[in-house]
Protein backbone atom coordinates (compact mmCIF):
# COMPACT_ATOMS: atom_id res chain seq x y z
CA UNK A 1 0.00 0.00 0.00
CA UNK A 2 3.02 2.50 1.12
CA UNK A 3 4.31 1.38 -2.46
CA UNK A 4 1.31 2.14 -4.20
CA UNK A 5 0.89 4.91 -1.91
CA UNK A 6 4.38 5.79 -2.78
CA UNK A 7 3.72 5.23 -6.49
CA UNK A 8 0.77 7.46 -6.38
CA UNK A 9 2.24 9.73 -5.15
CA UNK A 10 4.92 9.01 -6.95
CA UNK A 11 2.66 9.63 -10.48
CA UNK A 12 1.18 12.81 -9.08
CA UNK A 13 4.36 14.45 -8.06
CA UNK A 14 4.98 13.69 -11.86
CA UNK A 15 2.12 14.94 -12.82
CA UNK A 16 2.28 17.66 -10.51
CA UNK A 17 5.81 17.79 -12.13
CA UNK A 18 4.89 18.04 -15.24
CA UNK A 19 2.42 20.73 -14.64
CA UNK A 20 5.17 22.31 -13.40
CA UNK A 21 7.05 21.73 -16.33
CA UNK A 22 4.49 22.94 -18.17
CA UNK A 23 3.88 26.08 -15.96
CA UNK A 24 7.58 26.67 -16.71
CA UNK A 25 7.28 26.43 -20.51
CA UNK A 26 4.57 29.44 -20.32
CA UNK A 27 6.76 31.74 -18.13
CA UNK A 28 9.98 30.59 -20.72
CA UNK A 29 7.90 31.07 -24.09
CA UNK A 30 5.09 33.85 -22.93
CA UNK A 31 5.80 36.04 -25.90
CA UNK A 32 5.82 33.53 -28.67
CA UNK A 33 2.51 32.25 -27.18
CA UNK A 34 1.19 36.07 -27.62
CA UNK A 35 2.40 36.66 -30.77
CA UNK A 36 0.99 33.52 -31.95
CA UNK A 37 -2.61 34.23 -30.55
CA UNK A 38 -1.86 37.40 -32.19
CA UNK A 39 -1.09 36.67 -35.13
CA UNK A 40 -3.82 33.55 -35.18
CA UNK A 41 -6.58 36.60 -34.24
CA UNK A 42 -4.75 39.49 -36.74
CA UNK A 43 -4.23 37.19 -39.84
CA UNK A 44 -7.82 37.01 -41.71
CA UNK A 45 -7.97 40.83 -41.69
CA UNK A 46 -4.32 41.32 -43.07
CA UNK A 47 -5.22 38.50 -45.65
CA UNK A 48 -8.43 40.24 -46.87
CA UNK A 49 -6.44 43.54 -46.76
CA UNK A 50 -3.75 42.39 -49.15
CA UNK A 51 -6.58 40.93 -50.94
CA UNK A 52 -8.44 44.10 -51.46
CA UNK A 53 -5.22 45.57 -52.22
CA UNK A 54 -4.50 43.27 -54.75
CA UNK A 55 -7.25 43.45 -56.54
CA UNK A 56 -7.12 47.29 -56.57
CA UNK A 57 -3.59 47.03 -58.22
CA UNK A 58 -4.98 44.70 -60.62
CA UNK A 59 -8.20 47.25 -61.14
CA UNK A 60 -5.50 49.98 -61.59
CA UNK A 61 -3.38 47.96 -64.02
CA UNK A 62 -6.21 46.87 -66.13
CA UNK A 63 -7.36 50.72 -66.27
CA UNK A 64 -3.64 51.56 -67.21
CA UNK A 65 -3.63 48.71 -69.98
CA UNK A 66 -6.75 49.92 -71.19
CA UNK A 67 -5.48 53.40 -71.21
CA UNK A 68 -2.31 52.04 -72.64
CA UNK A 69 -4.73 50.19 -75.47
CA UNK A 70 -6.59 52.82 -75.97
CA UNK A 71 -3.10 55.43 -76.76
CA UNK A 72 -2.16 53.01 -79.02
CA UNK A 73 -5.30 52.54 -80.55
CA UNK A 74 -5.44 56.39 -81.02
CA UNK A 75 -1.84 56.54 -81.57
CA UNK A 76 -2.44 53.82 -84.99
CA UNK A 77 -5.31 55.79 -85.91
CA UNK A 78 -2.99 58.67 -86.26
CA UNK A 79 0.11 56.77 -87.18
CA UNK A 80 -2.74 55.42 -90.26
CA UNK A 81 -3.45 58.88 -90.76
CA UNK A 82 -0.44 59.87 -91.10
CA UNK A 83 0.49 57.55 -93.50
CA UNK A 84 -2.29 58.62 -95.58
CA UNK A 85 -1.35 62.28 -95.40
CA UNK A 86 2.16 61.19 -96.59
CA UNK A 87 0.99 58.79 -99.35
CA UNK A 88 -1.85 61.81 -100.17
CA UNK A 89 1.48 64.07 -100.40
CA UNK A 90 3.27 61.69 -102.19
CA UNK A 91 0.42 61.73 -104.41
CA UNK A 92 0.14 65.20 -104.74
CA UNK A 93 4.04 65.27 -105.23
CA UNK A 94 4.06 63.13 -107.94
CA UNK A 95 1.45 65.19 -109.25
CA UNK A 96 3.52 68.59 -108.86
CA UNK A 97 6.31 66.38 -110.20
CA UNK A 98 4.37 65.51 -113.40
CA UNK A 99 3.22 68.99 -113.62
CA UNK A 100 6.85 70.17 -113.46
CA UNK A 101 7.87 67.94 -115.88
CA UNK A 102 4.86 69.59 -118.63
CA UNK A 103 5.95 73.19 -117.61
CA UNK A 104 9.61 72.33 -118.14
CA UNK A 105 8.62 70.55 -121.41
CA UNK A 106 6.25 73.30 -122.37
CA UNK A 107 9.73 76.02 -121.21
CA UNK A 108 11.62 74.21 -124.00
CA UNK A 109 9.71 74.35 -126.62
CA UNK A 110 8.88 78.07 -126.00
CA UNK A 111 12.55 78.75 -125.80
CA UNK A 112 12.83 76.40 -129.21
CA UNK A 113 10.25 78.55 -130.30
CA UNK A 114 11.38 81.83 -129.09
CA UNK A 115 14.98 81.13 -130.89
CA UNK A 116 13.56 79.99 -134.39
CA UNK A 117 10.96 83.09 -133.78
CA UNK A 118 14.27 85.23 -132.78
CA UNK A 119 16.65 83.68 -135.91
CA UNK A 120 13.62 84.69 -138.61
CA UNK A 121 13.56 88.24 -137.10
CA UNK A 122 16.87 88.84 -137.44
CA UNK A 123 17.00 87.18 -140.69
CA UNK A 124 14.08 89.87 -141.64
CA UNK A 125 16.49 92.71 -140.01
CA UNK A 126 19.25 92.12 -141.78
CA UNK A 127 16.99 91.90 -144.95
CA UNK A 128 15.37 94.98 -143.77
CA UNK A 129 19.05 96.37 -143.35
CA UNK A 130 20.14 95.12 -146.85
CA UNK A 131 16.85 96.52 -148.33
CA UNK A 132 17.61 99.86 -146.93
CA UNK A 133 20.89 100.00 -148.24
CA UNK A 134 19.99 99.04 -151.69
CA UNK A 135 17.43 101.84 -151.33
CA UNK A 136 20.12 104.40 -150.17
CA UNK A 137 22.08 103.31 -153.08
CA UNK A 138 19.41 103.64 -155.61
CA UNK A 139 18.82 107.18 -154.28
CA UNK A 140 22.14 107.67 -154.27
CA UNK A 141 22.26 106.79 -157.76
CA UNK A 142 18.93 108.82 -158.63
CA UNK A 143 21.08 111.66 -157.01
CA UNK A 144 23.63 111.34 -159.09
CA UNK A 145 21.51 110.70 -162.28
CA UNK A 146 20.06 113.82 -161.58
CA UNK A 147 22.91 115.98 -161.10
CA UNK A 148 24.40 114.63 -164.20
CA UNK A 149 20.95 115.32 -166.24
CA UNK A 150 21.33 118.96 -164.85
CA UNK A 151 24.82 119.03 -165.53
CA UNK A 152 24.34 117.84 -169.42
CA UNK A 153 21.78 120.48 -169.54
CA UNK A 154 23.68 123.25 -168.71
CA UNK A 155 26.34 121.58 -170.51
CA UNK A 156 24.29 121.33 -173.87
CA UNK A 157 24.77 124.85 -175.55
CA UNK A 158 28.17 124.30 -174.40
CA UNK A 159 28.57 121.04 -176.29
CA UNK A 160 26.59 122.27 -179.35
CA UNK A 161 29.23 124.85 -179.54
CA UNK A 162 31.65 122.68 -179.60
CA UNK A 163 30.57 120.60 -182.03
CA UNK A 164 31.37 123.69 -184.45
CA UNK A 165 34.54 124.41 -182.85
CA UNK A 166 35.70 121.89 -180.83
CA UNK A 167 36.67 117.81 -181.80
CA UNK A 168 33.85 115.57 -180.54
CA UNK A 169 33.92 115.07 -176.92
CA UNK A 170 35.53 118.76 -176.36
CA UNK A 171 33.34 121.62 -174.28
CA UNK A 172 33.42 125.52 -176.01
CA UNK A 173 33.75 127.66 -173.17
CA UNK A 174 35.40 131.17 -172.99
CA UNK A 175 36.43 131.04 -176.54
CA UNK A 176 38.39 127.59 -175.57
CA UNK A 177 37.92 123.78 -176.18
CA UNK A 178 38.04 121.87 -173.35
CA UNK A 179 38.28 118.29 -172.01
CA UNK A 180 37.29 116.77 -169.03
CA UNK A 181 38.23 113.43 -168.21
CA UNK A 182 34.72 112.93 -166.24
CA UNK A 183 34.17 109.14 -167.74
CA UNK A 184 34.88 106.12 -165.26
CA UNK A 185 36.42 103.93 -168.33
CA UNK A 186 38.99 106.62 -168.42
CA UNK A 187 41.24 105.79 -165.63
CA UNK A 188 43.22 108.28 -163.61
CA UNK A 189 47.00 109.26 -164.93
CA UNK A 190 49.71 111.11 -163.55
CA UNK A 191 50.40 114.73 -164.03
CA UNK A 192 52.91 113.69 -166.94
CA UNK A 193 50.40 110.98 -168.36
CA UNK A 194 47.40 113.36 -168.43
CA UNK A 195 50.07 115.89 -170.66
CA UNK A 196 50.57 113.60 -173.00
CA UNK A 197 46.61 112.66 -173.41
CA UNK A 198 46.05 116.26 -174.08
CA UNK A 199 49.12 116.49 -176.32
CA UNK A 200 48.19 113.82 -178.58
CA UNK A 201 44.29 115.47 -178.66
CA UNK A 202 46.63 118.39 -180.10
CA UNK A 203 46.42 120.49 -177.04
CA UNK A 204 47.86 120.40 -173.31
CA UNK A 205 46.80 120.62 -169.79
CA UNK A 206 44.22 123.69 -169.12
CA UNK A 207 46.07 126.92 -168.65
CA UNK A 208 43.14 129.11 -165.93
CA UNK A 209 44.95 132.39 -165.91
CA UNK A 210 41.53 134.28 -165.27
CA UNK A 211 38.94 134.46 -162.96
CA UNK A 212 36.15 134.05 -165.47
CA UNK A 213 37.82 130.93 -166.50
CA UNK A 214 38.32 129.52 -163.23
CA UNK A 215 34.82 130.14 -161.84
CA UNK A 216 33.47 128.38 -165.29
CA UNK A 217 35.67 125.26 -165.03
CA UNK A 218 35.06 125.17 -161.40
CA UNK A 219 30.91 125.28 -161.63
CA UNK A 220 31.61 122.11 -164.53
CA UNK A 221 33.73 119.89 -162.13
CA UNK A 222 31.54 120.73 -159.49
CA UNK A 223 28.25 119.76 -161.43
CA UNK A 224 29.57 116.59 -162.28
CA UNK A 225 31.21 115.52 -158.58
CA UNK A 226 30.32 112.02 -157.45
CA UNK A 227 29.30 112.37 -153.78
CA UNK A 228 30.48 109.02 -152.78
CA UNK A 229 34.16 109.54 -154.13
CA UNK A 230 36.90 110.79 -151.62
CA UNK A 231 37.66 114.29 -152.47
CA UNK A 232 41.29 113.30 -152.51
CA UNK A 233 40.20 111.42 -155.85
CA UNK A 234 38.27 114.53 -157.01
CA UNK A 235 40.78 116.02 -158.30
CA UNK A 236 41.88 117.42 -161.81
CA UNK A 237 45.32 118.24 -163.02
CA UNK A 238 45.79 121.30 -164.88
CA UNK A 239 49.17 123.12 -166.38
CA UNK A 240 50.77 124.25 -163.31
CA UNK A 241 53.56 123.26 -161.49
CA UNK A 242 56.64 124.84 -159.51
CA UNK A 243 58.84 121.82 -161.19
CA UNK A 244 61.77 123.81 -162.32
CA UNK A 245 62.14 125.99 -159.08
CA UNK A 246 60.24 125.37 -155.86
CA UNK A 247 57.77 127.58 -154.84
CA UNK A 248 57.67 129.45 -158.06
CA UNK A 249 54.54 128.07 -159.90
CA UNK A 250 54.78 128.57 -163.78
CA UNK A 251 51.49 127.65 -166.59
CA UNK A 252 53.12 125.34 -168.86
CA UNK A 253 53.54 128.54 -171.50
CA UNK A 254 55.87 129.68 -169.01
CA UNK A 255 54.01 132.37 -167.19
CA UNK A 256 54.55 132.73 -163.83
CA UNK A 257 51.30 132.43 -161.28
CA UNK A 258 49.62 136.08 -160.77
CA UNK A 259 46.50 134.88 -159.04
CA UNK A 260 45.87 131.15 -157.11
CA UNK A 261 42.56 129.99 -156.11
CA UNK A 262 44.39 127.25 -153.42
CA UNK A 263 42.64 126.07 -150.64
CA UNK A 264 43.56 126.95 -147.00
CA UNK A 265 47.35 126.07 -146.08
CA UNK A 266 48.21 125.53 -149.75
CA UNK A 267 50.22 125.12 -151.65
CA UNK A 268 52.31 123.23 -148.77
CA UNK A 269 54.99 121.05 -151.10
CA UNK A 270 54.51 118.17 -148.31
CA UNK A 271 56.01 115.03 -149.77
CA UNK A 272 57.14 116.96 -152.42
CA UNK A 273 54.35 118.26 -154.61
CA UNK A 274 55.12 119.98 -157.23
CA UNK A 275 52.05 120.13 -159.61
CA UNK A 276 48.57 121.90 -159.29
CA UNK A 277 45.16 120.04 -159.18
CA UNK A 278 41.73 121.78 -159.10
CA UNK A 279 38.97 120.01 -156.93
CA UNK A 280 35.32 120.63 -156.56
CA UNK A 281 34.29 122.27 -153.48
CA UNK A 282 31.74 124.64 -152.42
CA UNK A 283 33.58 128.08 -152.35
CA UNK A 284 35.84 127.67 -155.79
CA UNK A 285 38.18 130.45 -154.38
CA UNK A 286 39.84 127.59 -152.20
CA UNK A 287 39.60 124.96 -154.90
CA UNK A 288 43.69 124.25 -155.49
CA UNK A 289 45.86 122.13 -154.23
CA UNK A 290 49.16 120.78 -154.65
CA UNK A 291 49.96 117.67 -155.11
CA UNK A 292 52.98 114.83 -155.71
CA UNK A 293 53.46 114.52 -159.74
CA UNK A 294 52.94 110.89 -159.56
CA UNK A 295 49.43 110.88 -157.99
CA UNK A 296 46.89 109.80 -160.33
CA UNK A 297 44.12 112.09 -160.68
CA UNK A 298 41.79 112.80 -163.41
CA UNK A 299 42.56 116.21 -165.77
CA UNK A 300 41.36 118.88 -168.14
CA UNK A 301 42.92 119.60 -171.33
CA UNK A 302 42.70 122.71 -173.49
CA UNK A 303 43.02 123.67 -176.98
CA UNK A 304 42.24 126.58 -179.19
CA UNK A 305 39.20 126.18 -181.04
CA UNK A 306 38.85 125.62 -184.98
CA UNK A 307 36.88 128.09 -187.20
CA UNK A 308 33.32 127.64 -187.68
CA UNK A 309 32.60 126.32 -191.26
Amino acid sequence: MEDGENSGGTFDGSYNKLEDFSGDEDTLYPNQRKQQVSMSIVRPESSLDHYKLLTVSLAVLAVILLMVDIGLGVYYRKLTGVQDTVTDIGSEVAKLQATYNTAIQSRDEAKKQLASEISEQKLTQWELEHENKKSKTYEKLTDKFQMEIAALKSHMPMIKEGCRHCLAGWTFTNSLCYYFAFSDAMKRRSWQEARKFCTKQGGDLAVIDSREKHLAISDLINNYQDPTRPISHSGFWIGLSDVQEEGTWKWLDGTRLTEGYWNDGEPNNVGNEDCAAIYPRGNPFKAWNDAPCSYELKWICQMTPRSAS
